[in-house]
């Protein structure tokens, strides 16, 4: 039986683990990261990887920091045949990566070598591409460039989200494990060297990339409101006070406005102004101080002085 050590953190990670368990591969323990204080009331909350765990009965270790740790000696000493990381959310330190004899590989997000690094699903949405995968690689000492064992490709429809991509490629990269893990084993799998030339980053997302500029064409920024939701989610200001656009729409309304003007209330929506003379429809949103709600509710509460003419920044 195969010894195991998985690596995981998010919901993402989920599925992974449990198709490992139920595959028989012998789980030594599962490594994640600390509980955190999660929500206005930050109430101390594991991650999904561990409630997971737990329900399977595995043994949990929760390194603040995997690097020169005692946690980190203590994975080495449990001998593993093979380590499993999926969206783990620390950097392996050469010691591991050198330890097991199948080596340590990776369930990543992306179709390296684009999107190496910690959001390649919020990336290629904000990008606008129309297609992503999974690659299950050997992990090395430099970011997600290993070798590739194997790969999938989905398309990135017109509607999708962050969200949703994550769960789409959580079952992509389980099922690709699935069938890929076997030939590791074995030692039949393929290893093919990443072009280095055509490698492109997604690093994580900063509080930077979350603001929403007006002067983009209303394209650029729909792809960013569905690649940031439903976190961290971009936003805007109003009158000085921040705004967070939970959803929208390229619309209708043509406009020669300065960018970031409203141009069109309805009942159910808004339309501001961008850089292209095309308009954003908010249809999902979020003021400073207030809970999420729609256009709608917005318009009928705490919108309802908003008028047309008044400027988003």
């Amino acid at each position: 039986m195969t010894k195991v050590v998985f690596m995981g953190t998010p919901q993402f990670s989920v599925p992974i683990l449990t198709m490992l368990h139920e595959e028989g591969y012998e789980i030594l323990a599962v490594v994640t990261q600390p509980d955190r204080p999660v929500g206005r009331k930050k109430v101390l909350t594991p991650p999904p990887v561990k409630e997971e765990a737990l329900r399977l009965g595995l043994p949990v270790i929760q390194p603040e920091k995997l690097r020169n740790s005692e946690e980190l000696k203590e994975i080495i000493a449990l001998q593993p045949d093979i380590v499993v990381t999926a969206a783990f959310g620390q950097i392996l330190p050469k010691e591991l990566l050198d330890s097991p004899p199948l080596g340590c590989i990776n369930v990543h997000a992306s179709l390296l070598p684009k999107y190496r690094g910690g959001a390649p699903i919020h990336q290629a949405i904000v990008d606008g591409q129309t297609k992503t995968g999974i690659t299950i690689m050997y992990m090395a000492e430099k970011l997600d460039a290993g070798d590739i064992i194997s790969q999938r490709e989905i398309a990135i429809e017109e509607s999708d989200h962050t969200g949703g991509m994550f769960e789409k490629l959580s079952i992509v990269g389980r099922d690709l494990l699935k069938e890929t893990l076997p030939t590791i084993v074995a030692g039949t799998n393929e290893r093919i060297l990443q072009n280095e030339e055509e490698a492109t980053f997604a690093h994580n997302i900063s509080r930077e990339q979350e603001r929403i500029n007006w002067s983009n064409n209303a394209r650029t920024i729909y792809n960013q409101v569905r690649g940031l939701h439903p976190w961290p989610v971009a936003y805007t200001t109003l009158n000085g006070e921040n705004v967070k656009i939970w959803w929208a729409q390229v619309g209708t309304t043509k406009s020669n406005k300065e960018p970031g003007t409203v141009v069109k209330i309805d009942k159910d929506q808004f339309e501001i102004s961008t850089g292209d003379g095309q308009t954003l429809a908010i249809l999902d949103l979020q003021p400073a101080g207030k809970k999420r709600m729609t256009a709608e509710e917005y318009l009928r509460g705490t919108g309802s002085k908003l008028q047309i003419g008044d400027k988003f920044e």
